[in-house]
Order: C-alpha cells, then structure tokens, then sequence
C-alpha cells in the first residue's frame, strides 16, 4: 500500500512539473519584426499590416494566453493578450504572429499599438504578472519596406536584417535560417559520390554490433552458471570448490535437459497414459411397455 501511495505521489510531482514547464513564458523571444509591409505577408483580413513574430525556444509548449505586449516601456501591460484562444498555445520550437494594426477588436492576434517608421520601435514582452520582463527589443528607425528586422537564425542573440539578398528572406510564422541546399550532402557527395565509404562503413558498425552482442550474451551466460553452480553448492552445503568440481554441480547433460523438456511438454499439453474414465448410463423412457403390446396377447384375431 506505502509503495502505491508513493507511486501516486511521484507521479503528481511530475505531473505538476510538466505543467510548470508547459506554462513557463520565460522561453518566449521577440524573434521578427516588420514595420513596413507593402507587398509581404497579409493578415486574416488580407490586408498589409506591420506584424512581430515570438519564438517559442523550448520543447515544451508555452501558453502566450495572460502575457502582455507593449511598445511603450512605461506602459508594461498595453496589450494584453487574450486568455482561451487555442491558438495561443505555442508548440515546441515554433512560432506565433501578431499584427501590429492598432485594432485589437479584429481578434487576439491584433494588438492595440501600431510601429512608427520614422523612428525607434521599441518592443517588450513580459509575463502574466506584468512585471516580469521576458524579451526586448529597440529596432532601428529607416527600416526598408517588406525588409524585416530578425534574429540571424531563431532566438539567437544577432540581429539582422533580412529580405535583401539571396538566403536571406523575410520568413514569418517559420525559421529564420532557410537553407536551399544540405551542407552535409554536398560535403558526401563530394567526397564519396559512389557511396563506398557509406557502404564499408554501415558494414562495419553492424559486424562490430553484432561481435558486441555474442561477447554480451555469452558473458551474461557464464554468469549464469556460475551462479547456478553456487547456488548448487549452497544447497548441498559444499564450501570446496574441487569437491563440487567432482561432484558436477550446476552441470547437467544433454540427456537430462532434453528428459525435462520432454516431461514439461506433456505436462502442459496435458497428454497422459492412464486418462479418467467417466461412463455415463441414461435411462430410456417409452410410451408404452412391450409387454402390454398386443401383439403379445393369448387371444388370436379371428379370421375371415
């Protein structure tokens, strides 16, 4: 009973732990933003709004639900973002957007500020008290139209700017760092374009897993029996080694196992020589007796 209370309580404590982790926002970074949309990403609406992306860094999901938004560093709690919306809930290592339109009655994705292209934007993000300070970040004033002010890759501590060349895009909702090709491809097909090297490789690793496995199985089998002869000798009470030695204990031949598997097999499939014998005597019931036929009557029928 102790064990399964403890088990119970364990298993709480983690649970606990696990939503702690899911609802922490100290994991959430101000990742992108764009001031200037001319011909970028449009809004539900469809229309062209300045946006600011946040990155969930984590690998556990963040609620954004109860946080706060804000341009203004003595206005901590300008936006409030709205509790209950599902899509608040950021998944590990992704990404949510805001548009920065001055109507939030648009929904809760639509913060209550707009970005001001002619100077410094300054933009927070603090947690559900409104005092704690998550993210921040000022992005410089002369900001190019459809050019983002992004971190170099996502939740990284550099920041650039993006849109004006190539590998370089304006990437909202999604990674910061697209790659057109795979290095770690290229690289392979340069140095090992016949897949050789590949090939002599794998063959190696799974000859040595397997060499790895028999000296494995083969270690825990003699083990096995030096504890089978132990416990041989513990029964018997022999201390002397030599003694049991002589004695053959833990040693069995292949007759004797083969005798046991035998009488097991027919243990189980329940074949026996001398099976119980039940005989079972039914009474049979007639509608008449054979005696009080009248076939068997003294009196013969006249004939005509």
């Amino acid at each position: 009973m102790n064990k399964r209370k403890l088990g119970i309580f364990i298993a709480l404590i983690a649970a606990v732990c696990l939503n702690i982790q899911a609802q922490s926002a100290k994991s959430l970074r101000i990742n992108e933003v764009l001031v200037i949309n001319e011909q970028n990403f449009q809004d539900d609406y469809g229309l062209h709004q300045a946006w600011i992306e946040i990155f969930n860094t984590s690998f556990a999901s963040v609620n954004l639900g109860g946080c706060y938004l804000t341009n203004d560093k003595n206005n901590p709690t300008k936006y409030p973002i709205p509790k209950g919306d599902v899509q608040t809930l950021i998944k590990p290592r992704q990404h949510a957007l805001f548009w920065a339109d001055g109507q939030p009655n648009k929904g809760t994705f639509h913060v209550n500020f707009t970005l001001d292209p002619t100077k410094n934007n300054y933009l927070a993000l603090y947690d559900s008290n409104g005092k704690t300070l998550i993210d921040e970040v000022e992005i410089p004033a002369g900001q190019i139209a459809d050019h983002s002010w992004a971190r170099k890759e996502d939740g990284s501590a550099e920041w650039v700017q993006k849109g004006s060349g190539d590998n370089s895009y304006v990437t909202p909702s999604t990674n910061n760092m697209t790659l057109d090709k795979n290095e770690k491809i290229e690289k392979f097909k340069e140095h090992d374009a016949d897949g050789f090297g590949m090939a002599l490789t794998a063959m190696t690793v799974v000859f040595c897993g397997l060499i790895l496995l028999y000296l494995s199985f083969k270690l825990v089998g003699n083990i096995s029996v030096k504890l089978g002869k132990r416990n041989a000798m513990k029964v018997h009470g022999i201390t002397d080694k030599e003694e049991a030695k002589e004695q053959r204990f833990g040693k069995r031949s292949g007759e004797e196992f083969a005798a046991i598997s035998m009488a097991m097999h027919e243990y189980f499939d329940d074949v026996h020589d001398i099976e119980d014998m039940i005989i079972t005597i039914n009474k049979v019931k007639r509608t008449y007796s054979p005696w009080s036929s009248k076939i068997y009557t003294l009196r013969e029928t006249p004939r005509k």
